[in-house]
């Protein structure tokens, strides 16, 4: 087995391997992976892509790759076809995707200039790729992927009276973001995803959800913005994409401090999910840190359902 730089290959190499993550991602998740693929194959072709692939007898047998990102470093995707822990759940030796990960992880801490190296595999069970991270240094944190069925019994939850809920307009960066970033100071997923710290952080991952489709296509339709009619004053915000055919997937919802417990929260919720299933879409999906127990709650008492548990990781160097 071979272990060489992702810039050796170009994207006809790596479409059959990514061809079988992306029907990983639909049969597990409900994910159509394929904008994202195209996307990480153009890279791949600009030679502009760091990473590692895994090769055996002529063949690739995995991969992943990672971006900088100013002073943090960020492992955006890992896929093996091997199951990423058997091997070593199996004799205690290193499986391939863990191989993968530590050339990563060491490659990115010894990269000048960077402080901070942040990680979230969905596909991967929670535990199962944990060791070359803690052996690193890094924390874990993990996190819950839910969905929820559409078509049966109404959320409901109204706005609070003084409280109107209106279409997402591209207006809304700077307001979204200060709420984004007024929502998460001194909160766990501060922690995992350093963006939510400032407002030029929040205006950064507002736009990769909105103009990428990291996280599917961006839905304005079944995005929502929560207004404080005295105020005129942006105080929440839903932003929702299209994952596949029917299944939209909350990217983001949150609420400032000082408006919680009115039920805002789940009015934003119930919004979006009238909107998607009034469209025809019939699943909506969301991933909420494990520590969020109050957010937890919410969604189980919304009808989410767990489909599975995975991991964040965060290094400070």
């Amino acid at each position: 087995m071979e272990i060489l730089d992702l810039r050796h290959f170009r994207s006809a190499d790596l479409r059959p391997l990514m061809e079988e993550e992306s029907a990983v991602w639909s049969k597990q998740l409900d994910w159509d992976y394929g904008p994202s693929a195209e996307m990480i194959l153009r890279y791949l072709d600009a030679r502009i892509l760091p990473g590692y692939a895994a090769v055996e007898e002529g063949s690739l047998a995995g991969y992943t790759f990672f971006v900088y990102e100013g002073s943090k470093g960020i492992i955006g995707d890992l896929f093996v076809r091997e199951p990423a822990g058997a091997q070593a759940a199996a004799n205690g030796a290193q499986s391939l995707g863990e191989r993968l990960l530590g050339h990563v992880i060491e490659t990115l801490q010894n990269s000048p200039g960077i402080h901070r190296i942040e990680a979230q595999l969905l596909p991967h069970p929670a535990g199962s790729l944990a060791r070359p991270f803690t052996q690193g240094g890094f924390l874990r944190h993990p996190r819950l992927f839910m969905n929820l069925a559409l078509g049966g019994e109404s959320l409901e939850p109204p706005a609070p009276a003084e409280i109107e809920l209106r279409p997402w307009a591209d207006a809304d960066f700077h307001a979204a973001a200060a709420v984004i970033t007024a929502a998460y100071r001194d909160h766990v997923d501060a922690e995992i995803n350093d963006q939510y710290r400032t407002l030029s952080g929040s205006l950064r991952f507002l736009n990769n959800i909105v103009r990428f489709p990291g996280c599917g296509v961006f839905d304005p339709g079944s995005s929502r913005v929560a207004v404080h009619k005295p105020s005129k004053s942006v105080v929440g915000v839903i932003l929702c994409s299209q994952v596949k055919q029917g299944v939209g997937h909350v990217t983001q919802v949150c609420v400032v401090p000082e408006h919680r417990g009115a039920r805002t929260g789940e009015a934003l919720m119930a919004a979006a999910a009238a909107n998607l299933e009034s469209r025809g879409f019939n699943t909506l999906s969301l991933t909420v840190t494990e520590a969020n127990r109050r957010a937890v709650e919410l969604y189980r008492r919304l009808r989410f359902e767990q489909i599975k548990v995975f991991d964040a990781f965060v290094w400070e160097g």
